[in-house]
């Protein structure tokens, strides 16, 4: 990709693509199309996308460290390896409330994996944000949630985002790293309705790019959550951002072409694509799933 203009990335078409995720070791962009549901594989060096398909809605991903991808599946955390499309289960037996799923999931820089669920039709203030530390249990962090979402890191450590989006509001929470503990909240930035904030990167420079879901556009923030940089979208829906490529210097976004009447698409052909520009920032290294625990620093 030499351009710095948005480019589609392959003629792929999501329902909902979410959580794009850049594997350094692999040299590839790994996302989910939650919907379908599959995870997909961008390979940078010959542009050739794979879709593997999945039992159940899938929610989100992470990268380990055994070169596998933790999956949140509706009722259990299951381990998938690309080398020969496996998929072995890992925390099984979740009993998720019923009408749940997972949504955003982030590794913190020990391996933790913190991630969200929600009621996948309702939107209720009955999902619940938790932690899970190598083989579990998953350990509830924070109940009442609508859709969790923009779950990132400062560069850091020190400070973990979340949002729950129908409250339009991302939260920057103090983070003790060493522990796993989600300490006290401040509004970090907000949105109007019915803009609401969706899933979240961040760059080197330790400022938060946001996938405005209803706003057709890209938000960065400084760590003061002032708004430095505005990016319109050919999508009114994008869902999630993360920085790829060999050099880190791709911006991936993922959006979704689900509930779209037929007008509705052909306004917006790029619903449902897999897009990337270069920004002229530079992104942080994918933290990995610790399968055994918590890495020490």
């Amino acid at each position: 990709m030499a351009s710095h203009e948005l480019q589609r990335v392959g003629t792929q078409s999501d329902i909902l693509g979410e959580c794009p995720l850049w594997d350094g070791i692999a040299n590839c962009l790994y996302w989910v199309d939650i919907r379908r549901p599959a995870i997909r594989r961008l390979c940078h060096d010959t542009g050739v996308v794979d879709t593997w398909a999945m039992p159940d809605l899938v929610g989100s991903i992470a990268l380990t460290d055994d070169s596998r991808l933790l999956v949140a599946l509706p009722n259990q955390m299951a381990l998938f390896d690309p080398a020969d499309g496996h998929l072995k289960p890992f925390l099984s037996n979740l009993q998720m409330p019923e009408g749940h799923r997972f949504n955003d999931g982030r590794c913190d820089e020990r391996g933790r994996f913190w991630v969200g669920s929600m009621h996948n039709i309702t939107r209720a203030p009955e999902g619940t944000l938790f932690c899970l530390e190598g083989a579990g249990p998953l350990q509830p962090v924070l109940q009442g949630v609508c859709i969790p979402n923009s779950l990132a890191f400062s560069p850091g450590g020190d400070t973990l985002y979340f949002a729950d989006s129908l409250h339009y509001r991302i939260y920057a929470h103090t983070y003790a790293p060493e522990t796993g503990t989600m300490g006290k909240a401040r509004v970090f930035a907000e949105s109007t309705p019915p803009a609401f904030p969706d899933g979240s990167a961040v760059d080197a420079e330790g400022f938060l790019w946001n996938a405005e879901f209803n706003g057709g556009r890209l938000l960065r923030f400084a760590p003061d959550g002032r708004l430095d940089r505005i990016l319109d979208l050919p999508v009114d829906r994008p869902t999630c951002c993360a920085f790829g490529g060999p050099e880190l210097d791709i911006l991936y976004i993922t959006s979704t072409s689900q509930h779209m009447s037929e007008e509705e698409r052909l306004a917006h052909p790029m619903a449902g694509a897999l897009m990337a520009l270069r920004p002229g920032v530079r992104g942080l290294p994918e933290p990995r799933f610790a399968i055994h625990g918590p890495r020490a620093q």
